[in-house]
């Protein structure tokens, strides 16, 4: 790796280490589209010029972006300046900021391999079912965090408080509707998803399948839809699915 873009790097995470930053950092990430200062600031509870001071940090640490926009939608003149407004940064640090699991990448195949041999199945049934065990291990861990009595808001939140530990950068879709679904906006497997794309996808939707399996409250299914950025997962209500 090179100097500049190791410095660049380190910078990125030592400027999150200042907690007010690192909030400023974390609700403009988890938004779906870019922000106001004065939405950034209400959102972590800091005032204004407050705000202003740590997103434009963030800013020269390459961690955000800025744009600017009008955001009432009138134009020419009258219509007032455009608003600077800050979203997460499309580069990538070399110091990278996202989980990844590879080891437990490399413990699914191999238990598929093995399993596939004793047992005298296709690698790819093998392996699916390994990562489907792997899913109801994450749906035991949600239902353990959730409790026996936890509403359905309280196990949905234990099963993203797994998620996002395992990597996957859970975000709300279709909030409002009465049947949100989840978006993972991280792959944990990314090196080997854009290597070996169809063994790493079907491994996430077998991951997925027995997570929600082991969670039939939450009403959600795991649907595979590859798109750019994101994991190629993603779970949908069962209304939703799209199919």
């Amino acid at each position: 790796m090179s100097q500049a873009p190791f410095d660049e790097g380190v910078a990125g995470l030592a400027s999150l280490a200042e907690p007010t930053r690192r909030a400023l950092y974390l609700y403009v990430r988890s938004q779906g589209s870019a922000v106001s200062r004065d939405e950034a600031a209400a959102g972590v509870g800091v005032p204004r010029h407050k705000a202003k001071f740590h997103l434009d940090k963030l800013v020269d640490d390459g961690l955000l972006e800025v744009e600017f926009a009008r955001r009432t939608g009138r134009q020419g003149p009258g219509a007032g300046r455009p608003a600077k407004l800050y979203r997460r940064a499309t580069k990538e640090l070399s110091v990278t900021l996202s989980v990844r699991r590879y080891e437990l990448a490399g413990q699914l195949m191999a238990r598929g391999i093995a399993e596939a041999r004793n047992d005298g199945l296709p690698v790819a049934d093998a392996l699916g079912r390994a990562a489907r065990e792997q899913g109801h291990t994450l749906a035991e861990a949600a239902l353990r965090q959730a409790g026996d009595t936890a509403s359905e808001a309280a196990l949905l939140a234990a099963a993203r408080k797994v998620l996002d530990d395992e990597g996957y950068e859970t975000r709300l879709a279709g909030a409002g509707t009465g049947q949100p679904g989840l978006t993972l906006a991280n792959c944990p497997f990314h090196a080997l998803a854009v290597e070996h794309t169809a063994v790493v996808c079907g491994m996430n939707l077998a991951i997925m399948e027995g997570l929600v399996a082991g969670l039939p409250r939450l009403g959600l299914t795991a649907v595979l839809e590859p798109a750019e950025g994101r994991c190629c997962i993603r779970l949908a209500a069962q209304d939703h699915s799209g199919h």
